[in-house]
């Protein structure tokens, strides 16, 4: 299972992807967008996605896609 994160750190939000940051110092918007694509890409390989993404409060979102039927 691919896991993405958008998350606030540091005061700037944070894409991770399966634990490491793969991208920093963004606004929320571009973070979101770029976790959904990195999501999209896994999807269309067929892996199993979740996706976690922490809101202006603190409030976190979670969204799991299951993988092909093989």
């Amino acid at each position: 299972m691919v896991q993405l994160a958008v998350t606030l750190k540091d005061g700037d939000w944070t894409v991770f992807h399966d634990g490491k940051a793969v991208a920093g110092e963004l606004s929320r918007s571009a973070a979101v967008q770029m976790a959904k694509d990195l999501a999209f890409e896994a999807e269309e390989r067929g892996e199993p996605v979740e996706l976690l993404i922490q809101g202006y409060y603190g409030e976190v979102s979670r969204r799991i896609t299951g993988g092909s039927e093989d």
